[in-house]
Parts: C-alpha cells; sequence; structure tokens
C-alpha cells in the first residue's frame, strides 16, 4: 500500500517510492512465478493528475520455475515498467468506467498488489524454459537429453514392417542366431 496523502491532489504534483517488499503471496502463473514471500524491488514515481495518481516505473522481483521441456526447476529474474492510473473516489474516470477497467485510491492508499499481479502475469512466459537451447526429454524414457550419453536414441520397428523384419531376422539378436544355426544344418 502506498500513501498519497503526502502527494496531494494538485496536478503535476510528485514523489518518488524505492522500496523492498515481500511478496503477499505466488504472483504468476502455472510454471513460473514471484514465490509467496520473495523480495520485491519498487523503483516508482507518484504523479498527481486531475483524475488520480499516476504510477510509473519499474517492478523487478526473483522468480522460481519448472521448466516445461525438461520440468527441472530454475529461477530467474521478472523487470517490468508499470505505467497505471489510480483514479480518485468520485472522479470523473472513477464514475464513468467499470470496476475492473481502472485501479482505484481508497481511503487516501493505493494497494499495487492487482497491478503487480496483472503486469507480471502478462510478462511471464507460458512456456518457461531453464535455457535458450534445453532439448527436453527423451520420448521414448524420459531421460533428460542434457545429461544423455551423446547419440542417445532408440531404435524403434514401425510396426507395419515387423512381419517382413521378422521373416527375414532383422531386428532381433534371437532371429539372426536362429538362422545362423539354420544355415549349419543346410551345410
Amino acid at each position: 500500500m502506498l500513501d498519497t496523502l503526502s502527494l496531494g491532489r494538485r496536478p503535476g504534483s510528485m514523489r518518488t517510492v524505492q522500496q523492498h517488499i515481500a511478496s503477499p503471496s505466488r504472483i504468476g502463473l502455472e510454471m513460473i512465478a514471484i514465490r509467496e514471500g520473495g523480495d520485491i524491488d519498487l523503483d516508482l514515481r507518484l504523479e498527481s493528475v486531475s483524475e488520480g495518481v499516476l504510477v510509473t516505473g519499474t517492478v523487478r522481483a526473483d522468480t522460481v520455475g519448472e521448466c516445461s521441456r525438461c520440468l527441472e526447476p530454475f529461477t530467474g529474474e521478472v523487470s517490468l515498467y508499470l505505467t497505471e492510473l489510480f483514479a480518485y473516489p468520485n472522479s470523473v474516470t472513477d464514475q464513468t468506467t467499470q470496476e475492473d477497467e481502472v485501479y482505484r485510491i481508497e481511503d487516501d492508499l493505493i494497494d499495487l498488489e492487482p497491478a503487480i499481479v496483472d503486469a507480471v502475469g502478462l510478462e511471464l512466459p507460458l512456456r518457461p524454459l531453464c535455457t535458450d537451447d534445453c532439448a527436453g526429454l527423451c520420448a521414448e524414457c524420459g531421460i533428460r537429453l542434457a545429461i544423455a550419453e551423446s547419440g542417445h536414441g532408440h531404435e524403434i520397428l514401425d510396426p507395419r514392417w515387423a512381419g517382413l523384419a521378422a521373416a527375414f531376422g532383422a531386428g532381433s539378436e534371437e532371429s539372426s542366431s536362429a538362422s545362423d544355426s539354420k544355415n549349419n544344418e543346410e551345410k
């Protein structure tokens, strides 16, 4: 909460706010977010305008997440530029907008949490990655490809060719040893 009482209502008056606050709840998306209790750094300017208080500045915080490709936990940072108008009670803006269209000042206090939640939700990626070149997981065995041996792969025989492969002994050790013993018997 930011107090606007000392700012006054004269358009053009402004003040800066630099604060470190603890996140009151988890802020973000399902796979990446600012953890509850995590530090949020605010470097803001509050400017009185005719309809309310214009809040501009940067919001920075550390994030924790899970990679959408390899499912490993990772940490990062979100930094965004915030520009929001908080309307005075009974101002024209307050009276002519819907409840969710503009933020409002209540009892000379600005509640930044909804504005930060909305801005962070738009800034964070829907599919976060631990690194830009994350290879993900092997589709067959589930091992993380980043730690798998080079050339990791699985030979998969198309079921449509299985009958042909069995007839000619291709694709299995048992088939090749059976055909070798058959050849030895014929000699």
